[in-house]
């Protein structure tokens, strides 16, 4: 088995996220790639890029943060809000592509223990590729095949409706605009 590809998706997972993990679950559909290996270097990849940013806060990123004239005077508040909701925060971070690099610096700045931020977003990567290989690889194109759609492109339905439903998530709405619903 050629490992290039998998390395591939690992990397693209821990960058970018949800595009190039997608395709590759399109080509677990297709047969061109092999299901379980996807989704570990999507989850690992997943789980890699939240704690690049979470173990770089914890050390002279930490230094650079209090250098925002607004975060330094909220750190009580911040650290309380983190430390009551942690858990919740962690476990969503693979879902909330808007955050995923916001919830990271957060829980370093507020001191969330290392050991429980990284079991808790592995648990959260390895969910988030799940899901999306649920999606893609059976609940899409089951679905459209009730409707009569049979065709080789049917995971690539799932797949753009996954990747537009993360980026809608991220979208940041133009300063004055009321958000759209």
């Amino acid at each position: 088995m050629n490992i290039l590809p998998y390395l591939g998706i690992l990397v693209a997972a821990a960058v970018e996220g949800e595009v190039v993990y997608s395709g590759a679950v399109v080509m677990v559909f297709l047969g061109r790639l092999n299901p379980f290996a996807v989704l570990i270097s999507g989850a690992i990849g997943g789980w890699a890029g939240d704690q690049f940013f979470f173990y770089a806060a914890r050390g002279k990123l930490s230094n650079w943060l209090n250098r925002f004239s607004k975060i330094p005077g909220r750190r009580r508040a911040i650290q309380q809000r983190m430390q009551r909701h942690a858990t919740k925060m962690i476990l969503a971070v693979r879902f909330l592509p808007g955050l995923r690099i916001a919830i990271p610096l957060a829980c370093a700045y507020a001191g969330i223990s290392p050991f429980l931020f990284s079991c808790l977003s592995f648990i959260s990567a390895v969910a988030w590729a799940t899901t999306i290989m649920f999606v893609i690889r059976w609940l899409g194109p089951s679905s459209l095949s009730v409707l009569g759609i049979k065709a080789w492109w049917t995971p690539a339905i799932p797949a753009v409706v996954v990747v537009l439903f993360f980026r809608w998530l991220a979208r940041v709405e133009p300063a004055g605009r009321p958000p759209a619903e």
